[in-house]
């Protein structure tokens, strides 16, 4: 059994106010503490990966805010208090001041870090 605690896990990227926690918790799965403020948009992030979107999968809830996620094939707005799917090729974008708790692939999301840490770099 493994249990993660956001304050116990380590920062895997940061700036501008964003933050992402992020540790294995089994299962091929990593959970992930995500902090996103109004105004952010991470499609310049994420240029370069396929369709310049997310290719990770997530599973999570929103507890504070509202994220559009834009897709392929149109937007969707999700509000604190929902769970979510967020499938292969997304591209999130704060409405508001956002937290989240999500669960992905570890390998496949370590891949989508390793992308957004270079293109800011």
């Amino acid at each position: 059994m493994t249990a993660a605690t956001r304050n116990d896990v380590p920062v895997a990227l940061e700036g501008d106010g964003v933050e992402l926690r992020l540790t294995p918790i089994g299962g091929g799965m990593s959970v992930g503490y995500i902090t996103l403020p109004q105004g952010t948009d991470m499609g310049p992030a994420l240029k370069g990966l396929p369709d310049d979107a997310c290719p990770c999968p997530h599973w999570g809830y929103l507890l504070k805010g509202r994220i559009r996620m834009r897709t392929a094939t149109g937007e969707e707005e999700y509000e604190a208090g929902q769970a979510y799917y967020w499938g292969p090729g997304h591209v999130p974008v704060a409405l508001e001041d956002s937290e989240l708790v999500e669960f992905s692939p570890s390998e496949d999301f370590q891949q989508v870090i390793d992308h957004v840490v270079a293109q800011a770099g």
